[in-house]
């Protein structure tokens, strides 16, 4: 049994404390043991990435415990790249917290920020339900804590209403799994995939509740109307390296919805049929259009780029919702564009912050550095309105194809291009008040330039640019590896039988990898 699939949560689960009992009065000692703890994350999740590859699933039992009366964890192609695009994405955040100084504003940035690292990939790689409860709540703690690093009452007031919506979710979740454990008496997810298919569907009441349940705690996760309303101020309020981060904490209840309706609760299933494609798809669509309103209708940089990110997952469920090899294949690698581009852009409203009193959107002075910053800012907005020839055309081209054959394909593309061409206007106002107009404002006399900002936080977000840039270029074997992981999720049974029949050791299916 390789230990190997363990490490991404032991890792910072170990880093949080000792920073706290060891250097929490040296943060240049945290600084440097908080970027080698992440820069290991990477080399560690590429490997398992690579592992995963071929179809291989691995499997870890904590304390020995067989499933499914033990806890596992399971790596396979979904989890592992999951994995791997929170710890890169984990490294250039925190390259731009230490940059620009946001780490040293408040009390255990880098603790917390390892708890959160922690409670993230806990939930992409735990194989059972009560467990990924449990990892939620790990990262819901550390993030409330990081969303009111620095402090201030606006801040604070956002984070409670975070904390509100996100222990309602939790509620529910308990409830959720209690309905589960008393109809099937397991929460393991490979379990409760073959207990689920055989239970009578004359009394199926406790599944379809669970069902029900769940889908909400998972729209509520990942942002989905009417469930959105916590998102645009804890974002826009957060400290923008924070924020950046948040930028994947969505992707987990999309990744959740993924798993379990695929797996426990998947398409073809009579007890739940419908449940999914009923509700799922006009709260994505009402989802992406409301996003991109927002992003016309914001007053602030910092909330436009909120409502960007409601709208880029309403973009990803839709894609989700057909629950189709092609619609979760294009959602997989919507979900990597959507995280970078998100992250840029809220690092890049800090950028602007710098040098600007507030991040109104009207005219000002040119602030410092306002030639990069602008040239940073037209290239993400490009990425994430998905104009050519950036990866979120490539995103939203798939897409658009997967939804060709849905019942629902008119309003799919209606609302999409429409949503797009709104979100185009919305960016291009933005940039050329914030950058272009700036020229013709004279600056007042006497008054005092803010410095630029350092050449670390530039290289944090020109690394997010170029990872947008790099998944634009290699856009054809990405799509082949998110092709493959979900051509797996639809023919579960490698992972089932990995995790219930050869516990501990890995599986290599014949036909998966001929395949693929």
């Amino acid at each position: 049994m390789t230990h190997w699939i363990i490490a991404p949560v032991i890792l910072p689960a170990l880093l949080a404390p000792f920073i706290v009992l060891a250097a929490r009065y040296h943060i240049g000692i945290q600084r440097v043991f908080s970027v080698a703890g992440v820069v290991g994350l990477i080399a560690i999740a590429a490997g398992l990435a690579w592992q995963a590859a071929d179809g291989t699933v691995t499997v870890y039992q904590l304390g020995d415990w067989a499933a499914p009366f033990g806890i596992v964890v399971v790596g396979d192609r979904l989890s592992t790249m999951m994995v791997l695009l929170t710890s890169i994405l984990a490294l250039f955040v925190l390259l731009y917290a230490i940059g620009s100084g946001w780490d040293d504003r408040g009390r255990h940035f880098h603790a917390l920020f390892q708890f959160q690292l922690m409670g993230i990939l806990g939930a992409f790689l735990t194989g059972d339900l009560f467990n990924l409860f449990v990892f939620f709540e790990v990262l819901l703690i550390a993030s409330y804590g990081l969303m009111i690093h620095s402090g201030g009452d606006v801040r604070l007031r956002a984070g409670v209403q975070y904390v509100l919506f996100n222990l309602i979710g939790s509620t529910l979740f308990l409830f959720a799994l209690g309905a589960l454990y008393a109809q099937t008496g397991t929460l393991n997810i490979a379990d409760l995939a073959e207990r689920v298919a055989l239970i009578d569907p004359a009394d199926t009441v406790g599944i379809r509740m669970a069902a029900a349940l769940l889908l909400l705690v998972f729209a509520i996760k990942a942002a989905l109307v009417p469930l959105h309303f916590w998102l645009p101020s804890s974002y826009a309020e957060a400290p923008a390296p924070v924020a950046a981060l948040f930028a994947i904490m969505t992707k987990v209840g999309a990744y959740a919805i993924i798993r379990v309706y695929t797996m426990i609760f998947p398409p073809e299933l009579d007890v739940t049929a419908g449940l999914h494609s009923t509700w799922l798809m006009p709260a994505a669509l009402i989802s992406l259009g409301i996003g991109m309103v927002g992003v016309l209708a914001a007053k602030k940089l910092d909330r436009l780029v909120a409502f960007s990110v409601i709208g880029s997952m309403g973009m990803v469920m839709v894609a989700i919702s057909l629950f189709t090899p092609a619609g979760i294949s294009a959602a997989l690698y919507y979900i990597i564009h959507s995280t970078l581009a998100a992250a840029a852009l809220f690092l890049i409203a800090d950028l602007v912050r710098a040098g600007r009193d507030n991040l109104n959107l009207v005219a000002m002075p040119p602030v410092s550095g306002a030639a990069l910053t602008s040239a940073l800012f037209f290239v993400a907005a490009i990425a994430m309105t998905g104009l050519p020839p950036l990866s979120g055309f490539v995103g939203k081209l798939l897409i658009l194809d997967a939804g060709l054959k849905s019942d629902a394909a008119v309003w799919v593309w209606a609302v999409i291009l429409c949503s797009s061409l709104v979100s185009v206007v919305g960016f291009a106002r933005a940039g050329s008040v914030l950058f272009w107009k700036a020229k013709s404002v004279e600056a007042e006399v006497g008054a005092v330039v803010a410095p630029a900002p350092s050449t670390l936080s530039y290289v944090a977000v020109g690394g997010l640019i170029a990872l947008l840039v790099a998944h634009t270029v290699f856009a054809g074997p990405v799509y082949r590896y998110v092709e493959a992981t979900s051509a797996s999720l639809f023919a579960p049974d490698p992972y089932i039988s990995t995790v219930l029949e050869t516990p501990g050791k890995l599986s290599k299916p014949t036909e998966d990898k001929e395949e693929h």
